[in-house]
């Protein structure tokens, strides 16, 4: 910003002080003690002395030298920060200028008006004054070619953080035609527009205006920009966690303040030189005379010839000290790199173990959510066929719907990361959305009447019946939205409308709404609400719970799918959320097909298992669903006992639990495998089986079942090895 003002005030220059150099020596007099001051940053001083200036122009009828000092003595204090002050002065000198010629003084008062007004918000204000210095400018036959005034206007938005009129004020600099003029401040414009888009998280944005900026400054072959830019760049992906290139960009921006260090040193190198040069064309003359004149002046001549090898030994001794301190600066520089590599290695480090710790504990948090699921599930499967009440039938299926949502539910947090990598595979499938919102909303009802809250469900008979999507997903967005709204909302109303909002071609678009009377969400909280491990603040946490993860994988699923979420919250009054999704519709009917069982009982008559298990809900739910099939099921609760007893009775079928008190399962594995090479070992886990599916199996098992596991899977799998028998 200093190197354009000075820019600007050497392009004025003639104009802002011409009429002082016709002036008394006073003007000057004045005029030198305050920039003497303003060097020296003793700014009372210099207010004091522009003050003086202005007095004596007041006093001795200088028109024009008095508007110029006002301008002045507006500018101080429009560098200090003082407003107020600085305004009057400004549109005093307005007023004094018009009194006689315009000059571009006048203009550049009227523009400092404008990023005054700027600075305290009164942006139409503002507005008016970069007018009417445009147009003086205009009228004057003066073209600001390169753009400094507009330059100036946009730093001005930026300090005040009005990011929306600094953006498009540097937009409209890097949209003038290129020449040699323009060149730094379209380079200092792209440059500013990358550090508005980091601020405001458009990285996509931001390493384009960075890359042009980069681009531009090779043309202007200016190195300190070049320098600038780079660290920015640098800053960017520092901020986006990726140290490696942030450490390869600061690595490049020490090496060309290195480089312009040397260039430095090189000209004060040079200089020597030159001075060298001439004291030994001096020396070389006085020689020649010497010569001529040996015989007479032997004496003069050793003492002559003393004099300068005392001088060259200077001059050298000069050399050294100047190649000497060259040799401080630039290990001291080394230094300073080496400290920042360290900081660097040491954040891609600490982001290193973050992340480790993070896979860690998601593996944790899979193992002990999927143990007690499994006796969920499997207890609920047990009641079922036990030939149920009517009265009853009704709550085990609300259970078994909510225990498998939960069971995809926890699948799906523990792939956020595949939904950040775009690994994760949308479905299409056939599905009723009437009927999908029906079941959410009965298996919410409890929740409901916890906080007794009104709980409405409004669906448009529009709809199509049958849709082409992916159910779980939007099953998962619209249980997330309801849950939140039903927590944060007691006494209250909660509403899930959906609405067909268009038909296009063979496409159905739907509106969504979930629409609460809870706490609501505070104003600054409604951009960051949507990120990883955010809530409303940590009384909101403390009294309500959760995660903080579930309105970051609505957003992220809503966007996977091809839509986008909106909020409107106010507190104390509610919250709506809103999105639209688009389904391809299904012309064809809705068939209900009942699963065809890949194995038969009579496979299961007359088998011996044994399960190796350590929990003991497991064994019971385990056996009971065994015996159910008349198999015959024996438990070892360890390892070692189980390899005991393997060495002297014989199986059927073994199921092995992974994670056993003692020797694991895999451990066990390998050991029964060494006398047994063909009983099947069936791995029961309750960690995700992409991730551990071809360890288990290399370690000697023949398939892989994982908690908690549905019952028709569990009995498939079976089957299939005992077939093979």
């Amino acid at each position: 910003m200093k190197h354009y003002l000075l820019i600007l005030i050497s392009f004025f220059n003639p104009f802002l002080y011409s009429q002082a150099k016709k002036s008394t020596d006073s003007i000057i007099y004045y005029n030198k003690l305050a920039n003497t001051n303003l060097q020296n940053k003793k700014y009372d001083q210099a207010v004091f002395f522009t003050e003086k200036s202005i007095a004596f122009c007041a006093s001795n009828n200088k028109s024009e030298n008095l508007a110029n000092q006002t301008f002045k003595l507006g500018k101080i204090y429009y560098n200090l920060g003082n407003y107020e002050d600085a305004l009057k002065n400004f549109h005093r000198s307005v007023s004094l200028f018009s009194k006689v010629k315009p000059t571009c003084t006048k203009a550049l008062a009227l523009h400092y008006i404008g990023i005054t007004n700027t600075a305290k918000g009164n942006y139409k204000t503002a507005h008016i004054y970069y007018t009417k210095a445009e147009n003086l400018l205009k009228k004057l036959n003066i073209a600001d070619s390169a753009e400094i005034l507009s330059y100036q206007k946009a730093m001005a938005f930026k300090a005040n953080n009005n990011f929306p009129l600094a953006i498009q004020t540097f937009q409209s600099i890097i949209k003038k035609p290129d020449n040699s003029s323009i060149l730094k401040a379209k380079t200092d414009a792209y440059y500013q527009l990358g550090l508005l888009e980091t601020q405001l998280q458009q990285n996509d944005s931001a390493l384009f205006y960075f890359d042009n900026a980069l681009e531009m400054s090779a043309k202007n072959n200016d190195l300190a920009q070049k320098s600038k830019i780079v660290l920015g760049i640098s800053r960017y992906y520092k901020k986006n966690r990726d140290f490696d290139l942030a450490y390869s960009y600061l690595d490049e921006h020490y090496q060309i303040e290195n480089y312009i260090l040397k260039i430095k040193n090189a000209k004060l190198d040079l200089n020597e030189f030159e001075k060298f040069k001439k004291n030994q064309s001096i020396s070389t003359s006085l020689k020649r005379e010497s010569e001529e004149k040996i015989q007479l002046k032997t004496y003069r001549y050793s003492k002559l010839v003393s004099i300068l090898a005392i001088a060259l030994i200077s001059i050298l001794s000069l050399l050294s000290l100047a190649l000497y301190k060259n040799n401080i600066i630039r290990n001291q520089n080394n230094l300073l790199l080496r400290e920042k590599n360290k900081e660097l290695i040491l954040a891609k480090n600490k982001a290193e173990k973050a992340s480790k710790a993070r896979s860690e504990f998601l593996s944790t948090v899979s193992h002990e959510l999927r143990t007690p699921l499994n006796a969920i599930n499997g207890i609920t499967h047990l009641l079922l066929e036990d030939s149920p009440k009517k009265t009853q039938l009704k709550y085990l299926e609300s259970l078994k719907f909510s225990g498998n949502y939960l069971t995809t539910f926890i699948n799906e947090i523990l792939e956020i990361n595949k939904i950040d990598s775009t690994k994760i595979e949308i479905e299409n499938i056939s599905f009723n959305l009437k009927e999908l919102l029906f079941n959410i909303q009965s298996s919410l009802k409890e929740l409901a009447a916890a906080n007794k809250n009104y709980f409405n469900l409004e669906i448009d008979e529009t709809i199509p019946d049958n849709l082409i999507g992916d159910p779980t997903k939007l099953s998962q967005i619209i249980l997330n939205l309801i849950n939140n709204a039903l927590k944060f909302t007691q006494n209250g109303h909660v509403s899930v409308i959906a609405k067909l909002y268009a038909i296009e071609d063979e496409s159905a678009i739907v509106y969504f709404e979930i629409v609460d009377t809870g706490i609501g969400i505070p104003e600054d909280k409604l951009q960051t609400v949507f990120e990883s491990f955010s809530q409303g603040s940590v009384e909101v946490n403390r009294k309500y719970g959760g995660t903080g993860l579930g309105l970051t994988i609505v957003k992220k699923l809503i966007e996977l799918l091809g839509g986008e979420i909106k909020l409107k919250s106010e507190v104390g009054k509610g919250s709506a959320f809103t999105f639209r999704l688009d389904f391809r519709i299904n012309k064809e009917p809705l068939e209900i097909k009942e699963e065809a069982k890949s194995y038969n009982d009579i496979h299961f008559q007359h088998k011996s298992i044994l399960l190796i298990e350590d929990n003991k809900i497991n064994q019971m739910i385990t056996r009971k669903m065994l015996e159910n099939k008349a198999i015959t099921c024996e438990i070892i609760d360890n390892g070692e006992d189980a390899v005991e007893l393997l060495k002297v009775k014989k199986f059927d079928m073994i199921l092995m639990d992974v994670h056993l008190p003692g020797i694991n399962g895999t451990t066990a594995t390998k050991q029964i495998r060494e006398f047994d090479k063909t009983t099947p070992i069936i791995a029961l886990t309750a960690i995700s089986l992409d991730e551990n599916r071809d360890m288990l199996l290399s370690f000697g098992m023949n398939d892989v079942i994982t908690k908690p596991f549905a019952p028709d899977e569990f009995y498939s799998i079976i089957a299939k090895f005992f077939d093979k028998n």
